[in-house]
């Protein structure tokens, strides 16, 4: 099976010359009204629709950029130590605290995707400030980022999600704990 996808904005090739190590990177220039395509082929024994093993395929990718983005953007390409129990508790909270991260992300940006490269500036780079007056609790946040109204939408979803969360939970006793 034969999927092709159309490429929409600029492309870049790169080619490395001869022994150098150095690439060298040529956009590609394209006449008015030409279409560029991406194409994937597939081969598989699945008795799936077309529309199925493409979804497959996405969902492989998908899998895959999860080791990615733990190996390159969480650190988790290896620890400079020859203890391994070290190692072993390092990889371990590199793993929890992705695993903690993916699952807020998701909730606040449940329509796609969002990995660690992206989604930490938007969600981190803000300064929080808490008041209580009149037994009444307030939590101001003040973002720098120059998306601050994808960041207004994500904060308003994840509160209602945590006011929900709230109201439902079971609570502990002082005693309980």
């Amino acid at each position: 099976m034969v999927l092709r996808r159309e490429l929409k904005g600029t492309v870049v090739m790169t080619r490395t010359r001869g022994s150098e190590e150095q690439q060298e990177c040529a956009f590609l220039e394209t006449a008015e009204g030409v279409k560029r395509s991406e194409y994937a082929v597939l081969v598989t024994s699945l008795p799936d629709t077309i529309e199925v093993l493409a979804q497959h395929y996405r969902d492989r990718a998908d899998a895959k950029n999860g080791f990615d983005e733990l190996k390159n953007q969480w650190g988790w390409g290896g620890f400079t130590t020859h203890d391994i129990h070290r190692c072993q508790i390092m990889a371990r909270n590199t793993a929890l605290l992705y695993n903690w991260w993916s699952l807020f992300v998701r909730l606040t940006i449940p329509e796609r995707h969002a990995e660690a490269i992206t989604s930490r500036p938007l969600l981190l780079e803000a300064v929080g400030r808490q008041t209580r007056h009149g037994r009444q609790t307030h939590l101001m946040i003040t973002s720098a980022h120059g998306n601050h109204r994808q960041l207004l939408r994500i904060l308003r979803r994840s509160m209602v999600f945590f006011a929900w969360l709230r109201s439902n939970a079971e609570q502990l006793t002082w005693v309980e704990l």
